[in-house]
């Protein structure tokens, strides 16, 4: 049944949204004037969301809506409903327009005779590859609920994981950028006032002053260049990295940095462990697991050693083994997926792989802030002395001769 986007007038006057299926367009009018409504506008939801989701369109589902969905949609099928009258439960109590209008089309696909998945693949922007091979995997064994929990669940640790880290991205940068502006302007407002002054007397500057006033000098006259060429540096470096073997040789440097690098595999190892543990839980065969789980990595070279690890599985290959020869997994990841290997617990094991990578991480984050606030305090403290200091030293020299 087609389903329509509408917009309406209510007896009061006031502009109203939503979603509705009829057959036709007429039978869409007369149920609203059945609740007092007066359509002036209405779209096919099927063919704009397809055109908004597919053609292009930055429109997406933010991983809380998401989530919340999903869980609804299990609890329901777990309930006993039939998919179709589930989805358009869901559908009823979504308060968002956009996202309300993907699930009536989901429905919409359903009631034409195609399965869930077939209908969640329509909008990849929404249902990723690793969430419509679940929804289908438990369509085949039967367990579709226990499936969505366990998605709702993944997506829900993939946004607290999301939130975590930009947090721990954001501090440091805002701080960072306070203390330049701050120095900056002491530079650019304050320091050429007080220095003018001794300039004016032809008074011998010591080195600290005059280095103090050709900084000053160089950034009133250079400072936004500077920046220009900075911001142009950085969408220049943005847009190579857009050329695939580019960013493959950017991925596999970042890797070996010291820092960076670590966190970087931690991330991407707890993703692909979660990952290979909800699908492997889910039934899904081991091969296409490995070949999605690789997928959802944003290192462009660990998911190239990935995905050539799945093929030596194919070969033959143990999981372990293949694992191990990447050298990008720790010690006690690969113990433990050679302890599932034995015993047959292989998703649990990776379960508890990834949430051990997890831990490490949010405790790596919270020594790396630990240790970088103090020493941004310390370092702006350090800056800050020897701008006093360099404006004191001509004042102490002055009073030193006068004192003569």
């Amino acid at each position: 049944m087609p389903a329509f986007e509408y917009q309406a007038i209510d007896a009061k006057g006031k502009t109203c949204k939503g979603v509705f299926e009829a057959d036709t367009p007429r039978l869409l009018r007369s149920h609203l004037r059945e609740q007092g409504l007066q359509i002036f506008d209405y779209k096919l939801v099927n063919q704009q969301s397809k055109h908004k989701l597919k053609g292009g369109s930055k429109t997406t589902v933010s991983a809380a809506d998401l989530a919340l969905i999903t869980r609804q949609l299990a609890t329901l099928i777990s309930a006993g409903l039939p998919i179709e009258e589930s989805i358009e439960a869901v559908s009823q109590q979504c308060e968002k327009p956009k996202l309300q209008a993907v699930i009536v089309a989901v429905r919409s696909k359903v009631l034409e005779g195609h399965s869930l998945a077939e209908s969640m693949q329509e909008f990849p922007r929404v249902f990723n590859h690793l969430y419509c091979a679940m929804v289908a995997a438990g369509e085949k064994s039967g367990h579709l609920d226990g499936v969505l929990e366990r998605l709702a669940d993944y997506t829900e640790q993939r946004q607290a994981l999301r939130l975590k880290t930009l947090q721990a991205t954001i501090y440091p940068a805002v701080l960072t950028l306070v203390s330049i502006a701050v120095v900056v302007l002491l530079l650019v407002s304050v320091v050429p006032k007080v220095v003018s002054q001794f300039v004016n007397m032809g008074q011998q500057l010591p080195w600290t002053t005059q280095l103090l006033i050709n900084t000053s000098e160089f950034i009133a006259s250079y400072g936004i260049v500077l920046f220009i060429v900075v911001v142009f540096v950085q969408q220049l470096v943005k847009r190579l990295l857009l050329n695939p073997p580019l960013r493959l040789a950017w991925d596999k440097r970042v890797l070996f940095l010291p820092v960076i690098g670590r966190v970087s595999r931690q991330l991407n190892t707890a993703r692909y462990a979660r990952t290979l543990s909800i699908l492997n839980s889910s039934s899904v065969p081991l091969l296409e697991s490995m070949a999605i789980s690789a997928q959802v990595l944003g290192n462009m070279h660990m998911r190239s050693l990935l995905l050539t690890a799945a093929e030596q599985v194919r070969e033959g290959s143990g999981l372990y083994q293949v694992l191990d020869a990447t050298h990008l997994f720790p010690p006690m990841m690969l113990h433990m997926v050679s302890s599932g290997e034995r015993s047959g617990e292989l998703g649990q094991m990776l379960h508890r792989a990834a949430d051990n990578q997890d831990q490490q991480f949010e405790a790596q984050v919270s020594i790396a802030l630990g240790v970088f606030e103090p020493a941004l305090i310390v370092s702006m403290a350090g800056i800050v002395l020897f701008i006093v200091m360099a404006i004191l030293q001509p004042i102490l020299e002055l009073n030193n001769l006068m004192g003569m």
